[in-house]
C-alpha cells in the first residue's frame, strides 16, 4: 500500500510512504516523523477520515482517560490492512497535540507484489521542502536572526526592517529581474 502523506498547512509539501497492509500504524508514524525529519518526542495520533477530511475513529499511540464516542484502538494493535474501507481511504495524522502538526493521509495506491528492495514502511517519494518542527533557533533565540539568516536581510543599502529605497539597488546585485514598463505601480 501506498500512502501519500500531505502537510495540511502546504499540500505541495508531501511524502509517499509504502507500507505493508500488515504492519501496524506505530511503525506507520514512526515512518512519518522519520519521513519529515520530526523527532518523536510527542504524542501522536491517527483519525480514520472521509472524503470531506472529517475525523472518525481514533487510533492513539497511548491510552489516555479522554471521553469518545468511540472506543479509541491503539497504534501497536492495530493493522494498516484492518482501517482501510475505500480505494482511496484517507487517514488525519496529528502530531505534538501542543504544535498541532496535521498531516493528511491518502491512499493512492495498492501493490500486489512486495518490492524486496524496500525495507517496509518506506519513503519512497518527498516532494516539497519539510516544515522544521521546532523552526531554526538564532543565536539570540530572537525571530530576526532566523529571518536575516533565511532571507540575508541585513545587506547594506538596506534599512533596518529589511527594505531598500523604492527603485534602489544595492551594489553589485543583479538577480535578472528587469522593471516592467511601470505595470506594476497599479497592482495594489
Amino acid at each position: 500500500m501506498k500512502f501519500r502523506v500531505y502537510w495540511e498547512e502546504d499540500e505541495s509539501v508531501y511524502r509517499d510512504i509504502a507500507v505493508k497492509p500488515t504492519q501496524n500504524f506505530l511503525q506507520f508514524h514512526q515512518a512519518i516523523l522519520t519521513a519529515y525529519e520530526f523527532d518523536s518526542k510527542h504524542k501522536a495520533t491517527f483519525f480514520r477520515s472521509n472524503d470531506n477530511w472529517q475525523r472518525g475513529r481514533e487510533i492513539l499511540l497511548e491510552k489516555d482517560s479522554e471521553p469518545r464516542k468511540a472506543e479509541p484502538l491503539l497504534m501497536t494493535e492495530t493493522p494498516i490492512g484492518a482501517m482501510v474501507r475505500d480505494p482511496n481511504q484517507k487517514f488525519i495524522y496529528l502530531y505534538d497535540y501542543a504544535k498541532n502538526w496535521t498531516f493528511l493521509v491518502e491512499l493512492i495506491g495498492v501493490a500486489k507484489d512486495e518490492n524486496t528492495k524496500l525495507s517496509y514502511p518506506a519513503c519512497v517519494r518527498k516532494e516539497g521542502l519539510a516544515p522544521s518542527q521546532y523552526g531554526t533557533k538564532g543565536l539570540i533565540g530572537d525571530k530576526l536572526v532566523e529571518m536575516e539568516e533565511k532571507y540575508d536581510l541585513n545587506r547594506e543599502g538596506m534599512s533596518e526592517d529589511g527594505f531598500g529605497e523604492e527603485g534602489e539597488e544595492t551594489e553589485g546585485e543583479d538577480d535578472g529581474m528587469e522593471e516592467a514598463g511601470g505595470e506594476d505601480e497599479n497592482m495594489f
